[in-house]
């Protein structure tokens, strides 16, 4: 049947990737250019003035005034803004506050202006279009679209409006797409994830989904509530969806379990957004890597994670990235963020062009004894052992076990298991030879018998869905940490009885 709205996104498509082309093939250029308009833009803010941005002509100079800040180095000026007061951080005042739950600080408010707001849009759109324009397949834009998310419902705050990321894009959802996107407006506002969750699955069993997008975790959790409800696969439920899209983490962990869910493969698209700017989304289904949003007013630093706790590390541009180094990032931004650590450790897979994954939280690792394991050798060891082992992974978080009752210290890790494995014994020494293949220190330190190899914690089937319940995070854009350098998760996990 003809398609008159997928006739007309192929040359859309391919006008955005020649779009897309020409700044993904001039990087450094690029770059600068988004670097002294930010620096001019801004010059005149409370921001721009303390920090004599009139007098900044370069990268070296921008070192050299503006050091590197988090959220909480950041607040005194983020107070002001919230407070009301105009041209502090960026010009005028933002148009939202992304409300987000710090660990640290509590409640973070993530400015939002309108020179921002059109990239998150853009960005998103972007990796669709892109999609199309390799694949040829624009079929889906006829079917519905379904983006699990947090509430629409907005606040207002001394006449800027606050809420969640998920709920401020989902005011941005372009006219051509209203009628395809699902849940209704009255389900999407429901506070309670669960029964957010069980009325989505009301909602959308008798439509034509083609598109479900949203983190992992949750999906998963939608997909075994269909499965549930029919007894059916979702691929059987929904026989046109054929993309899913998906960021926040890393998929490779439970690929295996949403195949199985789904009942065949299909096509995926990785996002890299936050509240902070919309950084990466993947450009090609076959490369590895999201490709870095170089020409989205989000001007980009990185420290080697290694160094980033000495004293002065060197902060570098894009044009002196290596590939495969474990880098933390930070951006400074027409939303008024300045040598801002967004917190998150990546690596690029690629420098023509700057292609990124995500490989931690420059927080969350282990390094009790020295071994610094990241995230990204956390679920690269546990996946290569699922090669191995016929078993499915639904959650894991891995904490160090420091006083043991008996023997070495050791890693513990806390997996909830779809399938288990028929030897977990087995299980746990493949990832343990993963591991010390993959980081010298942690090979070091079982050599030298200081560690012993790592052991594995079962967890009860929900477990890490009633963890997260407990501590008001189930559903939304919360994610389970991968990985700590205490025992609060692991013990939380054994006080309330989830471990096995």
């Amino acid at each position: 049947m003809f398609s008159l709205k997928a006739a007309l996104a192929k040359p859309f498509a391919k006008r955005v990737y020649k779009s897309v082309q020409k700044w993904a093939n001039n990087p450094v250029e690029t770059q600068h250019e988004v670097f002294q308009k930010l620096i001019s833009d801004a010059a005149t803010t409370q921001f721009g003035k303390d920090h004599d941005f009139i007098s900044i002509n370069n990268h070296e100079d921008f070192v050299k005034r503006v050091p590197v800040r988090d959220y909480e180095d950041l607040k005194p000026y983020v107070e002001r803004v919230v407070a009301g007061e105009e041209d502090i951080l960026w010009k005028g005042k933002p148009v939202y506050f992304a409300k987000t739950s710090g660990t640290t600080s509590g409640a973070k408010y993530i400015p939002i202006t309108k020179e921002s707001m059109p990239t998150h849009v853009e960005a998103a759109r972007n990796a669709i279009l892109l999609y199309i324009h390799e694949t040829g397949n624009a079929k889906f834009v006829d079917g519905k679209m379904i983006f699990l998310q947090g509430s629409p419902i907005l606040e207002t705050q001394n006449g800027i409006q606050l809420g969640r990321l998920s709920g401020i894009v989902a005011h941005y959802v372009p006219k051509y797409l209203q009628k395809n996107r699902m849940p209704s407006l009255e389900t999407n506002c429901i506070e309670d994830w669960e029964t957010k969750v069980n009325a989505i699955v009301e909602e959308t069993l008798p439509e034509n989904m083609t598109i479900i997008s949203g983190i992992p975790s949750w999906v998963q959790m939608y997909f075994e509530r269909l499965q549930e409800k029919t007894g059916k696969k979702v691929g059987d439920i929904f026989k046109n969806f054929n993309l899913f899209i998906f960021g926040g983490v890393n998929y490779e962990p439970y690929r295996a379990k949403f195949e199985s869910l789904i009942g065949r493969k299909v096509d995926s698209i990785e996002l890299y957004p936050a509240s902070e700017g919309f950084f990466a989304y993947q450009d090609k289904q076959g490369e590895k890597g999201m490709l870095l949003q170089l020409k989205s007013g989000i001007f980009y630093e990185f420290i080697k994670a290694d160094d980033f706790f000495n004293e002065n590390p060197k902060r570098i541009t894009i044009k002196d990235v290596e590939v495969d180094v474990n880098y933390v990032m930070l951006i400074s931004t027409n939303a008024g963020l300045w040598g801002y650590n967004i917190g998150d450790t990546i690596q690029f897979t690629s420098t023509k062009p700057y292609r990124v994954i995500v490989s931690g939280r420059i927080k969350h690792f282990i390094s009790a004894f020295g071994e610094h394991v990241i995230g990204k050798e956390v679920e690269q060891a546990l996946q290569e052992a699922l090669v191995d082992h016929s078993a499915e992974v639904s959650e894991f978080t891995v904490a160090p076990q420091i006083n043991p009752t008996q023997g070495l210290p050791y890693h513990e890790w806390c997996i909830e298991f779809e399938k288990e494995p028929e030897n977990i014994s087995a299980l746990a020494q493949k990832i343990d030879a993963s591991l010390q293949k993959q980081n010298s220190y942690y090979f070091d330190l079982i050599e030298g018998k200081v560690l012993q190899p790592l052991k594995i914690t079962l967890v009860k089937k929900g477990g890490f869905q009633d963890y997260m319940k407990s501590i008001g995070k189930l559903g939304g854009q919360n994610k389970l940490p991968r990985l700590s350098n205490d025992r609060k998760i692991v013990d939380n996990l054994e006080t309330l009885n989830l471990t096995k």
